[in-house]
């Protein structure tokens, strides 16, 4: 019955650490295909970039101004404002909650966008985001993306208590 019980254990902790390695291994693709190019786009202002991260059946809900858009109306919108507009800016994300299978996952947590870096006119601003992920032709695309900065209660402290983009262990 030990050696039962041993072998049971063995076999769920086997499991577990599989399942584990699983989401670290989509969470990276994740990173590595969404948010270092959504930040690389945002940086360049490379709207082709960007508008290669959203599924062509995107739904862009703005909870601040109350707007569903689809992804031409929404990727038109960056790349007017970037082609008149190239005020350095870079954005990051943090994160409070990150699920995710083989095909699918649900990101939520805070952004924080920041133009003129490094210089005496800087600004950050802050918003929440949720996220759904879908996987087309093997490569992790936008499918839903919200965000709202909660009628501006988000803010540096808010972004501060998520957890870093590779701070994998949380989840």
């Amino acid at each position: 019955m030990k050696v039962f019980k041993l072998l049971f254990l063995l076999f769920f902790f086997c499991i577990s650490y599989q399942l584990q390695a699983q989401d670290y291994k989509c969470l990276k693709a994740i990173n590595n295909q969404i948010w270092s190019n959504f930040t690389k786009a945002f940086e360049t202002f490379d709207h082709d970039l960007f508008a290669s991260l959203h599924s062509k059946d995107l739904v862009r809900v703005s909870g601040n101004s109350k707007l569903l858009r689809n992804k031409e109306d929404y990727i038109n919108g960056y790349a007017s404002r970037w082609a008149t507009n190239k005020t350095l800016q870079t954005i990051s994300f943090r994160f409070v909650e990150r699920i995710c299978n083989d095909n699918k996952a649900s990101e939520r947590g805070i952004y924080k966008l920041t133009i003129n870096k490094d210089l005496p006119n800087e600004q950050s601003y802050y918003g929440k985001f949720h996220v759904i992920m879908i996987k087309e032709n093997n490569q992790w695309k936008l499918l839903v993306d919200y965000d709202s900065s909660e009628g501006n209660t988000i803010n540096q402290k808010t972004y501060n208590n998520a957890f870093a983009i590779d701070d994998l262990k949380k989840y």
